[in-house]
């Protein structure tokens, strides 16, 4: 395996340029797309080689499960260090699968609490509850379905306009399936702390993909820029990250690119230019790491393979 197996832990690095160009610079649905595959991809491959470098380091320990041909001189020799890369992959990739693991878990109770919250409302789209805290967020349904969660008290800081505004926004992130790019790149930072960056660029593309559907279907991108202004000064969001809501993000950088023209959506970049470049490398990045971490996976198979049959 040699040093391939460690290039996937650091590769995502490849892919901070584009996280912050693809904010500015490509159609939010487009950067979406493009940002959440990029960090699943990464996080897959990085966990991949913790797991290999954990196989390592396991058969090392003593009174372990696994094959005493695992621990043979020939499989340690395919990790360079393989005494430290060995034992720090072991509580490195527990606490990816417990982090990971507890992500999911808290989505998913929110998610069930949130439901139970307007189970008297059910089959409703639109879920209106009497409450003087301002709130607005997309809750999914199981079924590809969902509504918007709307209180009392953010409806009421809000002209009817806006209050359009606000409902086709979080229409769009249910139509779209949002909470699904957010937990994604929420789950690949946890596997991958040098991911972060594209979790927080992907949060802000998906806020700024529902406000160009919302004012498409609205006709007015000033009173949509008016409305998200307006609740992000009460709101106090979701109840979790990975349900997508209307105050969510940088505001003041929403609300600018309402006020200006909407963006056009591109099917390639030129390498000759900032983006195009950094999309490249960020391409590049994601292959390396996918054939690094297969190309070990596969060598380490036949090396243990081989110490079974020795």
């Amino acid at each position: 395996m040699g040093v391939f197996v460690f290039l996937p832990l650091v590769l995502p690095l490849t892919a901070w340029p584009i996280a912050r160009l693809a904010e500015h610079r490509l159609h939010p649905r487009t950067a979406t797309w493009l940002l959440t595959w990029t960090a699943v991809l990464l996080a897959v491959c990085s966990t991949l080689c913790l797991a290999l470098l954990m196989v390592v380091g396991t058969a090392q320990l003593p009174g372990n499960p696994l094959p005493d041909g695992w621990s043979d001189p020939e499989v340690r020799e395919a990790v360079p260090y393989d005494e430290v890369a060995g034992r720090v992959a072991i509580p490195a990739l527990l606490s990816v699968l417990v982090s990971c693991l507890a992500a999911g878990w808290r989505h998913y109770r929110v998610r069930m609490q949130a439901t139970r919250a307007v189970a008297g409302l059910a089959g409703k789209p639109v879920a209106v509850l009497p409450d003087r805290a301002p709130y607005a967020y997309a809750l999914p349904g199981r079924r590809g379905g969902g509504q918007v969660v709307v209180s009392t008290g953010m409806l009421s800081g809000l002209t009817p306009g806006e209050r359009r505004a606000l409902f086709a926004h979080e229409r769009a992130h249910l139509a779209g399936r949002h909470h699904r790019f957010l937990l994604a790149v929420q789950l690949a930072a946890r596997a991958n702390p040098f991911l972060r960056p594209l979790r927080t660029a992907v949060a802000f593309t998906a806020e700024r993909w529902a406000d160009e559907e919302a004012a498409a279907r609205t006709g007015s991108r000033h009173t949509v820029a008016l409305a998200v202004g307006k609740s992000a000064l009460v709101s106090r969001g979701a109840p979790v990250a990975s349900l997508a809501h209307f105050a969510a993000g940088p505001v003041p950088r929403r609300v600018a690119a309402l006020l200006g023209p909407a963006p056009v959506a591109r099917n390639w970049l030129s390498v000759f230019t900032t983006l195009g470049l950094a999309m490249w490398t960020a391409a590049a990045g994601v292959t390396a790491s996918a054939l690094s971490s297969a190309n070990s996976a596969v060598t380490l198979f036949f090396i243990l393979h081989a110490a079974l049959d020795a």
